[in-house]
Order: C-alpha cells, then sequence, then structure tokens
C-alpha cells in the first residue's frame, strides 16, 4: 500500500484548535509533580511549550528522531539526539502517536517517562499514557505549521449560481 493509498481522511487543526487541545491534555496532567518536559522533536515542540506554560515547567529537553519524510514513512529511523538521564518524573510529549514506530524507540529510550499526546490514534494508542483526541488510522493530522490559510471561492460560484 503507497503511502497516498494509506489516508483517506483529512483532519486539520488550527492553531486556536491546538491550544485547545493542549490546555485539555494539561488538565490530565496537572495533578503530577515534574522533573520537566522532553518533548520529541519536532512535532512535541510546540505542544511540549504550551503544556510547560500551563504546568509552570520551566526545565525542558528534547529527545530528536526522524523518521517522517512530509506524507511518507522512512524505511530509516534516525536518532539525532538521545536522553540518557534517568527519565523518572519526566512528561514526554509529543503532537501525535500513529503507527508506534517513534513512540517504541523513545519508550525504549525513557522508559520510566510518562507519556503523552495530544492525537492518538489506534495503533500507536497503547504506547502512549494519556491523549486528548483519537482519529482513525487513515487519516491525516494536517497540523497548523504544515499549512496557510487561502482564499477559496463561494460555493455560488462554484457550482454556477448566482443569487
Amino acid at each position: 500500500m503507497s503511502e497516498a493509498d494509506r489516508y483517506k481522511k483529512m483532519y486539520p487543526v488550527s492553531w486556536d484548535q491546538l491550544h485547545r487541545d493542549c490546555r485539555a491534555l494539561t488538565w490530565r496532567l496537572v495533578d503530577r509533580k515534574w522533573k520537566g518536559i522532553l518533548a520529541i522533536t519536532r512535532g512535541g515542540l510546540i505542544p511540549a511549550a504550551i503544556i510547560a506554560r500551563e504546568l509552570d515547567i520551566h526545565l525542558i529537553d528534547t529527545v530528536c528522531i526522524s523518521t517522517y519524510n512530509w506524507l511518507e514513512q522512512t524505511k530509516e529511523i534516525s536518532i539525532l539526539k538521545s536522553f540518557t538521564a534517568d527519565s523518572t518524573g519526566w512528561l514526554l510529549v509529543d503532537d501525535l502517536v500513529d503507527t508506534g514506530k517513534t513512540a517504541s524507540i523513545v519508550r525504549e529510550m525513557v522508559p520510566h517517562a510518562y507519556f503523552a499526546t495530544v492525537y492518538a490514534k489506534p495503533q500507536g494508542r497503547p504506547l502512549v499514557d494519556a491523549f486528548v483526541t483519537e482519529v482513525s488510522q487513515d487519516t491525516w493530522i494536517l497540523f497548523p505549521w504544515d499549512s496557510q490559510p487561502q482564499f477559496i471561492e463561494p460555493i455560488y460560484q462554484t457550482t454556477g449560481h448566482s443569487s
């Protein structure tokens, strides 16, 4: 199955929606004491920043892993930056858990961290401790950093009807 065939649906997320979803995720995390946040780059950076603000956490580190090449998942996994400290008490944050490929690698790296993602798909969902929204496996989540607003013709112009 090609990558183009894999995604049948699109779930666009606006900046406002992402912010609301990150705050909703934060409510699930507020009752714990965290050593710091560990963001999975690049997608986890913005959710981590929002959650850090909401929880008043100032210590943020990163794990840098590359598995995506725009719409295609690459065959190779590149660990660009690891985390070697004790992961107990750390909050691990990413934007999305999809197939679980990245999540599995990071789970091995930081086995004691609490793993929270904003969005989850069924294949990766068992690997995270908390998430806000689940979407089907065949849905592409279009994050606001991957899109831009543009003019769309009114419906009456595209249908040939006029007022």
